[in-house]
């Protein structure tokens, strides 16, 4: 029984040794760890990738197939990290990149495509691989002014965008050994694990610092964090930004004002011999085209006469594009890439053959699931329009709930792709409206200015404030226990001139910034806010205080002659 007790108290005694061996090894690694570094490797994450896209030394989770000229990248990676307004027409499987300066597009296993309306060769075809599309880096590299960096060895694509910039360095070790090499770790701090050892004299990319480490990127795509100490600083490697040099047309218009009146044409072709003089004027914009079917077609109004004209006295002509205020038509007509370039190019030769200036785009009435599409459509047209030094504007109505009339427009957008947005800041009340008042009162009109340029951030030169020169004479009829309220538009003229047949006193209303006047006939009330002097000098001062890009007043036959000494102050 003694023996075996002995022999148990030995046992304790070796298992207390190891015991006190392997915690003693354990501390001295740790002390090691944190004095000198945790000496342990980890591969990257996308070790076994082909060829891994990288941006900003990240891993996008997206992989380039071919090399070199052949390169394809996923449609998906494009529209999530360069540019989601990339287009993917699925049945007709076309690719459309527009740009304000470019429109290419291409079709899926076509090495030909068309880049602002000239054939374009492709170094490769767009594919369809795994179900993925994937357009060719060329395409990406014309149109964005992307750089690439393609690794031989590795495979790692490192794309930088247009504009960007990245400080470069150079590895050294401080200690003044020559053949140490210097960790990449995977997070800053010198307990995680080594991606890399990074030899000496290595050239880094260097993304960003987290205190006293650096993050950088080898050529080879490998990305970590580097002591700040063993990295020094050198030049800045800058992507060229895409030159966004403006047209002769654009430049035209730097800092000047426009002055702008619709021309409304319906069956007859105005003839300018009997205009009023329009003092101040810079753009007639004639409401000549319109898509009139499913297809596309445009039909056109264009009188070369009124051009001529136009041009003598130094006013651009905007020709107006409208959809016919047909929903199910714009709906067809804007549904794929080849209806839409065919109005635009039915456009683009119409401008040339009548000698315009710009295009003006009022597309009315349309279901917010369209919406998209007429963005597209802009988006299409603004390369076309600039290649052929044309002006692109397009009508938005004030931001509203009305699904036909306002929700469709997507300002934000149209706000950068055209050069004007014209908002017609009018019909607060429209002719249906079961309450009488305004057609534009000024602080409607300059909440909706102002809520377009606040919220979808358009450049307040490019707001154009469109201005009406008509009113309405407001009926209200008793009808039983109700008024049954009613409405006729006129022109300034035909309100100046009941006026005088009722011998009334125009009344200034502050809350509305207009003159009104009231009057009763055969028992009915008749109201009136009216379109003058006053109101006209309160919407072009509104329109320079707001620094906007200048004025449009629809249209020129509901205006007295006075009114364009009034509006021509916007110039002043």
């Amino acid at each position: 029984m003694a023996r075996n007790h002995s022999r148990s108290r030995r046992k304790r005694s070796r298992f207390k040794g190891a015991a006190s061996l392997l915690l003693f090894a354990a501390i001295i690694c740790a002390i090691t760890v944190v004095w000198f570094g945790n000496p342990l490797h980890e591969k990257p994450d996308w070790q076994g990738s082909v060829r891994p896209i990288f941006i900003q030394g990240k891993l996008t989770g997206y992989e380039a197939q071919n090399s070199g000229k052949n390169m394809l990248v996923p449609l998906k990676f494009v529209q999530s990290k360069i540019d989601p307004a990339i287009r993917y027409e699925g049945d007709s499987q076309t690719i459309i990149l527009a740009t304000r300066q470019n429109l290419l597009h291409m079709t899926v296993s076509k090495p030909q495509g068309e880049l602002n309306g000239t054939s374009y060769t492709l170094s490769t075809a767009p594919q369809i691989i795994s179900g993925s599309v994937y357009i060719p880096m060329q395409a990406v590299r014309e149109v964005y002014g992307v750089s690439v960096h393609e690794d031989t060895v590795t495979g790692a694509v490192i794309l930088m965008k247009a504009g960007e910039k990245v400080k470069l360095g150079n590895v050294e070790k401080k200690d003044g050994r020559q053949d140490a090499k210097i960790a990449l770790r995977k997070e800053a701090s010198s307990l995680s694990f080594i991606l890399t050892d990074i030899p000496q004299q290595t050239n880094v990319r260097i993304w960003s610092k987290q205190a006293d480490w650096y993050f950088v990127q080898l050529d080879n795509g490998y990305a970590g964090y580097v002591q700040a100490p063993n990295v020094s600083e050198g030049e800045e490697l800058a992507v060229a930004a895409v030159k966004d040099a403006p047209s002769i047309s654009e430049k035209h218009w730097e800092g000047r004002p426009v002055n702008l009146a619709w021309e409304a044409v319906y069956n007859r072709k105005p003839d300018p011999s009997k205009f009023d003089p329009m003092p101040g004027v810079n753009v007639v914009s004639p409401t000549w085209f319109s898509v009139i079917d499913n297809e596309g077609t445009v039909q056109s109004k264009a009188d070369p006469a009124y051009v001529s004209w136009a041009h003598r006295k130094g006013m651009e002509v905007w020709g107006l594009l409208s959809n016919s205020f047909n929903p199910e038509l714009t709906t067809e007509a804007l549904s794929t890439f080849e209806r839409r370039k065919s109005i635009i190019d039915q456009m683009i030769t119409l401008a040339g053959e009548n000698g315009l200036d710009g295009i003006n785009i009022d597309f009315e009435n349309v279901h917010t699931k369209d919406g998209p599409n007429v963005t597209q459509f802009l988006r299409e047209l603004k390369p076309m329009a600039r290649e052929h030094d044309l002006i692109l504007s397009i009508d938005v109505t004030p931001k509203s709930q009305s699904e036909m009339w306002s929700a469709f427009l997507d300002r934000k957008s149209l706000g950068s792709i055209t050069d004007y947005l014209m908002v017609m800041a009018y019909d607060e009340h429209w002719a249906a409206s079961p309450k009488a008042g305004s057609v534009a009162s000024l602080p409607w009109v300059e909440a909706s200015i102002e809520r377009i340029i606040q919220e979808d951030e358009v450049p307040s030169q490019k707001v154009v404030l469109g201005i009406p020169l008509y009113t309405r004479v407001w009926s209200e009829t008793p009808k039983g226990d109700t008024i049954k309220v009613s409405s006729k538009s006129l022109g300034m003229e035909s309100a100046a001139a009941i006026i005088e047949k009722f011998k009334l006193k125009p009344k200034f209303r502050a809350s509305e910034g207009q003159n009104y006047v009231e009057y009763n006939e055969d028992g009915i009330v008749k109201k009136i806010w009216l379109e003058d002097r006053v109101s006209l000098e309160a919407r072009v001062q509104l329109a320079k205080s707001l620094k906007l890009g200048g004025i449009g007043v629809w249209n020129r036959t509901f205006a007295d002659e006075a009114a364009w000494d009034t509006l021509k102050e916007i110039s002043k």
